[in-house]
């Protein structure tokens, strides 16, 4: 295990952490019976014991069912229930809960492997440089990514910075473990449904703080179709959001801001282009056009002008086509 850099500017006030540093885990469940079990199994399953394990019932639907395949496991976490106000509400509320020196976020659906605990506290005890630090995983489930690496698909290259995050230069995969005050000093905006941790994690840069990683897999990162990621349309349009609010966190002439504005374009572009083939799907022409009109003002693609007048002349046609591709190509899922 090692870092992928180092930092030349040492956070001031992250203090070493020791040996015996406690783990508070947090993990949101909505919809989660099938899968908690084994994620509160893998966490008791640990090299190194968690402190505290924090279970946040968001609302979920499911209540009789998740309490009942709970209930062995209830003298060994702090189960909270609240209305539904989604991960970023059900993660502060566990932050707010949190007595552990450090705090790693499991999602409901994902496993650790035994060994997470034991290299994310080493981690960060021998690098008190950083306030995160997040690892591999493995994809597992319905997913098109299924038996591949998280870093194969989502990379992580050089220093993990605002600028390699809003370049996508690094991803941060979400089961990150961190310094406790970081995280609660921070917390996540329960305005937002989706991205909330690409928020956080802007945020936390903008703030000073850092973010290290390794490529040990630690995760097994499950994805299916009731993920929150499956809904392509949906994750732009709060990927964008984002985007938005975290321009104020920087000087306008920064690099990160004008690296933000050209994620912004990007993102715009490619949410009209994801609302065209819905338009499409629902036979709306005039839509689909308009939308397309707007992503190739931004991409100026020969292939998007002809489809444009294409629609234009024959709309029945495309509409035809579109549908016969989407039926004989598998669906794809992130």
């Amino acid at each position: 295990m090692s870092a992928e850099f180092t930092s030349s500017h040492p956070h001031p006030s992250t203090p070493q952490t020791a040996a015996t540093e406690r783990i508070s885990v947090i993990i949101p469940a909505y919809n989660a019976t099938a899968y908690i079990v084994e994620a509160l199994d893998s966490v008791f399953a640990q090299t190194s014991p968690a402190h505290q394990v924090i279970v946040v019932n968001d609302g979920s639907p499911d209540t009789p069912q998740l309490e009942q395949v709970l209930a062995p496991y209830r003298d060994r976490i702090t189960y909270l229930v609240q209305e539904n106000r989604g991960l970023s509400g059900a993660r502060n509320t566990g932050l707010r809960a949190a007595t552990g020196d450090l705090i790693a976020l499991l999602d409901a659906d994902d496993i650790w492997l035994p060994n997470y605990i034991e290299i994310q506290t080493a981690f960060l005890r021998e690098h008190p440089e950083y306030d995160l630090v997040y690892c591999n995983a493995l994809f597992f489930g319905d997913s098109i990514y299924d038996g591949k690496q998280y870093m194969e698909v989502c990379p992580s290259v050089g220093e993990a910075s605002a600028a390699a995050i809003i370049s996508r230069q690094c991803h941060v995969f979400v089961s990150v473990t961190a310094r406790t005050q970081v995280l609660q000093s921070l917390g996540f905006n329960e305005s937002l449904r989706s991205c909330e941790d690409f928020d956080c994690w802007l945020r936390l840069t903008a703030a000073g703080y850092k973010i290290g990683y390794h490529h040990n897999i630690l995760v097994r990162y499950r994805k299916h179709k009731a993920s929150l990621s499956a809904n392509p349309t949906a994750m732009a349009d709060y990927n964008l959001r984002v985007l938005n609010m975290s321009l104020p966190l920087w000087p306008e002439a920064s690099p990160e801001a004008n690296l933000l504005r050209a994620a912004k374009a990007n993102k715009q572009a490619e949410l009209a282009t994801l609302r065209a083939k819905l338009a499409i799907r629902k036979q709306d022409i005039p839509s689909a056009i308009t939308c397309l009109q707007e992503a190739n003002s931004h991409y100026q693609s020969t292939k998007l002008t002809i489809l444009i007048t294409l629609l234009q002349r024959m709309p029945k046609l495309v509409t035809a086509a579109f549908h016969l591709r989407a039926a004989l190509l598998p669906a794809h899922r992130d």
